[in-house]
């Protein structure tokens, strides 16, 4: 297969303090993998990292063949990475089509829009019951939901998601994870943070260990 993302040596710091060390990486296209580690470990920071939001102090990032280190964010989403942070990160007074809709803002198919707003309705199929509802009044879960909805409106090349699980019940951490897979099996390569090392286990190809 082919790589789609590679680091080399990237280094991060805040202020003096390590967040990132010498962290070497390859994604394959169409691959799902997993980041597992400990609180502290700089899980959430690498992918911030990849996606612009914080640039790195050392190494190098190349994204299907092109340097990326360095790029701002908005310009890294445009090359085809969408990032779904920790904690969801919504437009809670903004409804769930509203959302869906300002994650598309770097589509201009209209047609590939309505083809990714169907998949993601098919996906899940409670945010279309609920898509003129407010994302602020939706359960944690169908937030969830929602927020890996917005990010795939971009029509990612690469997903990446910070624990998709984080504070979920057992049964609606399942339902997000069969639709990880199912984004999986529909193309889109996927690099997940989780802190649950056996769900992360469990739906991962490939684990990658972060250490403190």
């Amino acid at each position: 297969m082919n790589n789609l993302l590679e680091l080399r040596k990237i280094y991060h710091y805040y202020g003096k303090a390590r967040a990132l060390e010498e962290i070497n990486l390859t994604i394959e296209d169409r691959a799902l993998d997993a980041v597992i580690g400990p609180n502290g470990a700089g899980k959430s920071t690498l992918l911030r990292v990849i996606s612009g939001l914080e640039e790195p102090d050392r190494g190098k990032i190349e994204f299907l063949g092109e340097r990326i280190d360095g790029l701002k964010a908005h310009k890294i989403a445009k090359k085809g990475i969408a990032h779904c942070p920790e904690r969801r990160r919504l437009f809670y007074d903004m409804s769930v089509m509203e959302n869906l809709e300002m994650g598309a803002y770097v589509l201009k198919d209209r047609k590939k829009f309505h083809e990714l707003l169907d998949f993601i309705f098919e996906v899940f199929p409670r945010l279309k019951e609920r898509k003129k509802q407010r994302a602020g009044t939706l359960s944690g879960g169908e937030q969830q939901m929602l927020a890996i909805g917005r990010a795939i409106m971009a029509n990612p090349k690469l997903l990446l998601l910070d624990e998709p699980s984080l504070g979920l019940a057992p049964k609606i951490k399942d339902k997000i994870f069969e639709a990880v897979n199912t984004i999986k099996k529909q193309g889109t390569t996927t690099l997940l943070v989780e802190q649950d090392a056996v769900l992360a286990m469990d739906v991962g190809e490939t684990i990658h260990l972060l250490e403190e």
